[in-house]
């Protein structure tokens, strides 16, 4: 009987290893850091959206975008932030444009930008952020996109914070132009 605490209604910690559960019984649901969907957002108004309130825990965040566009030809972008707020600055990223007939690349330290650069383009697409460091809060961004014109897009780059991240926005270059057609939503773990 050892490793059983009697009186005390519980199993002591390692008493439990993988090999005694059976198979299929540990989904998801059942562990305290699975992933978690948000709610979806339509964006088709503002000049910006904000998911906030991410748990301390996280450690990856998915951006996806459905069908979106803007009023405008600024180019959307991801920016980050913690308890002070979004950051604007610092990030050390680069973006890469393929269309067909031509292709360009440039860097950014305002966010990760989305290369599209039009009214009328709808984008699609997601950008992952993944926890490099926890001592130093630094986060690695990888995404791809593609739009309703023969245009694909990357971008990759890093960003450190000054504490824990709790919250991601897009939003598009000067923050002006506005979000007029599509779906955003995050998931994390």
């Amino acid at each position: 009987m050892s490793g059983i605490i009697f009186g005390g209604g519980g199993i002591a910690d390692g008493a439990v290893t993988t090999a005694k559960i059976a198979d299929a019984n540990v989904t998801p649901a059942k562990l305290s850091q699975s992933l978690t969907l948000a709610t979806a957002v339509n964006s088709t108004s503002g000049s910006s959206i904000d998911f906030t309130g991410i748990p301390s825990w996280v450690e990856r965040i998915t951006i996806s975008l459905s069908n979106v566009s803007t009023n405008g030809t600024s180019q959307p972008i991801f920016q980050i932030g913690d308890s002070g707020g979004i950051e604007t600055t610092g990030y050390v990223t680069t973006y890469t444009n393929i269309t067909a007939t031509a292709s360009a690349s440039a860097s950014s330290t305002t966010g990760w930008q989305i290369p599209s650069g039009s009214a009328v383009r709808v984008i699609q697409g997601a950008l992952t952020l993944t926890l490099v460091n926890p001592a130093t809060n630094t986060w690695v961004g990888t995404g791809s996109f593609s739009t309703d014109t023969p245009q694909v897009g990357w971008n990759c780059g890093i960003k450190p914070l000054s504490a824990t991240l709790d919250r991601v926005r897009i939003t598009t270059v000067g923050g002006t132009d506005l979000f007029d057609a599509g779906v955003i939503n995050i998931l994390y773990e």
